[in-house]
């Protein structure tokens, strides 16, 4: 399943490219820049790194068959995608979703159901995979309290670099001398910085809730685990 999660986000983000392409074709944009803007998108380096994490974890469980449960590595590294991924289906599904797009209403049949493909397997079947993975795969282990903060570090760093980058690069439709990935996150928008510093408040706040309730989940179900094992050895003994 993990695989097939994988080869699934890799498809999406593949789909994502080729609706972007055609884009900045159609419109005479520079592809080299809109490529770049479409790479260092919080959706798209979450996808990223989400599929080198289910391959990892899928090719140590082939490797691994007889394993009672994943090691830590494997399961920081779910968790370090676990927290975004779930973020950004929230973020999109609330604030993104149905956003008019004047480039999206000249699109091509094929075009747009690339586009819807990409949409909603990145921002809806990603999300809900890893909610189902988190609550249900078998060898998945708790983390301990320590790895809340490095859950962290990746969203921090990608909203570090994307707030520099934005007043460094221009919008490719040529509207702007600078480009956010968001409109939530342009300080040039309505409300300015206060309106960006207040969203990025709540959603750092929701991601840290976020990681939270995924260790909470992984410390909870290797309890769970551990009272099972005891009865059973009991039951063993005692049979």
């Amino acid at each position: 399943m993990r695989s097939i999660a994988a080869g699934l986000g890799i498809s999406a983000v593949t789909a994502g490219y080729v609706v972007n392409v055609d884009r900045a074709t159609r419109q005479g944009q520079s592809l080299e820049l809109v490529l770049a803007n479409y790479f260092s998108m919080f959706t798209i380096v979450t996808t990223m790194l989400a599929v080198a994490a289910l391959f990892a974890a899928s090719t140590w469980a082939r490797m691994h068959p007889d394993a009672q449960r994943e090691p830590l590595t494997i399961e920081l590294a779910l968790a370090i995608v676990t927290g975004p991924m779930l973020l950004l289906g929230v973020v999109y599904n609330v604030l993104l979703r149905g956003v008019p797009s004047e480039v999206a209403a000249a699109d091509s049949a094929g075009i747009a159901l690339l586009d819807n493909y990409a949409i909603e397997v990145l921002h809806v079947v990603l999300p809900l995979y890893f909610l189902a993975d988190l609550l249900f795969a078998s060898k998945r282990r708790g983390l301990p309290w320590w790895g809340l903060p490095v859950i962290a570090v990746y969203p921090l760093s990608w909203l570090t670099m994307t707030m520099i980058r934005g007043e460094l690069v221009t919008d490719p439709s040529g509207a702007a001398d600078w480009w956010y990935p968001y409109p939530f996150l342009d300080p040039h928008g309505p409300g300015g910085w206060a309106s960006v510093a207040t969203y990025i408040a709540v959603m750092f706040i929701g991601l840290v809730g976020i990681g939270a309730g995924v260790i909470a989940i992984g410390r909870h179900r290797d309890r769970r685990a551990a009272r099972r094992e005891a009865r059973e050895d009991l039951m063993v003994l005692h049979g």
